[in-house]
């Protein structure tokens, strides 16, 4: 019995022709070319319209092409990620342009005096003044926001993951579903009714971290719970299985395992509230001094401070809104570095 053999040259005629890799990217380059040509003999101005006009010429010509040479099927997979990449590249054109309008305006006085200065006798029109009794007060808000709710949020994800059964862990589930969808502004007028008005404390910093407490309990229980879940059984079971008592497993198995992942997700919780207006606008009210106190009397944060720049209405203070701005973007794009990093070093090693 003779066995037919498959030589290279019989595989490579039984998958058909094939468009080189750099066909994408000739198709998009002919595109832009083609959709800039009709948009100027048009006389279309709008860069919103040639942009879209090269996009059906980049996925109609894509597909033409590629059914034409390599078959329906490959095409219409080309023209599938050829929509993902638009779909991409829509999503990115504003975000891009968003933090190049803030670096173009806020560069202009965005320097070390106006990162280490206060507004203090500084009028809303009158240029000069900083930013150092927002990020003071920035700071000592989102930290006590997060010494309280770090705790609340981790034990209530142990309490889910390792311990909760029944009508109770199912009231307290439903309870921070709830609470993840909660405006930032019925935080902020609940804890006005209770902390202000009803107890009469006045507004104050601390005011302001109950308020983001609110928004940040759910974000961490949500995280810590899913990190928790992906600790093997395997591991508490071998814990167990040595005598080891069930707090105990859980303190130094578990949450070790998973601290990675929860140390993430606090800080994505952090960046979370870090630019929170509405219940600083309720609760905090603002200062142009410096309060390092953030239990007695107003306090500035980064996020009102920028709306009040903004509300002034002049020049020098439009300038100080788009550099403040910078810093506030500047700040959460560090905490998400540092999550990604603390994630990426505490990530469970694999192989010998």
């Amino acid at each position: 019995m003779s066995h037919a053999t498959l030589t290279p040259k019989s595989r490579s005629s039984l998958r058909g022709a094939t468009l080189p890799k750099w066909f994408p990217w000739a198709v998009a380059a002919g595109a832009t070319a083609a959709g800039l040509g009709i948009s100027a003999a048009a006389g279309l101005n709008s860069s919103i319209q040639w942009a879209l006009i090269a996009v059906v010429l980049f996925v109609g010509g894509t597909y033409a092409i590629s059914a034409r040479i390599e078959g329906g099927r490959q095409a219409k997979d080309r023209v599938a990620t050829s929509m993902v990449w638009v779909a991409f590249l829509l999503a990115l054109i504003p975000l891009l342009s968003l933090i190049w309008e803030t670096v173009k305006q806020g560069v202009k006085v965005l320097d070390g005096y106006f990162l280490t200065h206060s507004m203090g006798v500084v009028a809303d029109s009158e240029p000069g003044g900083g930013i150092y009794h927002a990020i003071l007060g920035t700071l000592e808000q989102v930290g006590l926001a997060t010494l309280f709710s770090v705790p609340v949020g981790v034990l209530t994800a142990i309490y889910l993951v390792e311990y909760g059964r029944g009508r109770l862990a199912k009231a307290v589930t439903f309870f921070v579903d709830v609470m993840t969808g909660i405006p930032s502004i019925v935080a902020g007028l609940f804890i006005l009714s209770l902390w202000v008005l009803i107890l009469d404390m006045g507004p104050s910093g601390i005011a302001g971290s109950f308020a983001l407490c609110i928004l940040m309990i759910p974000v961490v229980v949500r995280s810590t719970e899913e990190m928790l879940k992906l600790v093997p059984n395997e591991l508490r079971e071998a814990s167990l299985a040595l005598g080891v008592p069930k707090w105990r497993t859980i303190l130094k198995v578990v949450l070790p395992t998973s601290i990675g992942g929860i140390v993430t997700g606090v800080m994505l919780a952090v960046a979370r509230i870090t630019g929170e207006t509405a219940p600083v606008l309720l609760l905090v009210w603002g200062t142009d001094f410096i309060n390092a106190n953030p239990f007695q009397d107003p306090q500035e944060s980064l996020p009102m401070y920028i709306y009040l720049q903004y509300n002034a209405g002049s020049d020098p203070a439009y300038d100080r809104a788009w550099a403040a701005a910078l810093t506030l973007i500047a700040f959460i794009m560090i905490l998400n570095l540092v999550a990604r990093g603390i994630a990426r070093w505490k990530a469970p090693k694999t192989g010998r």
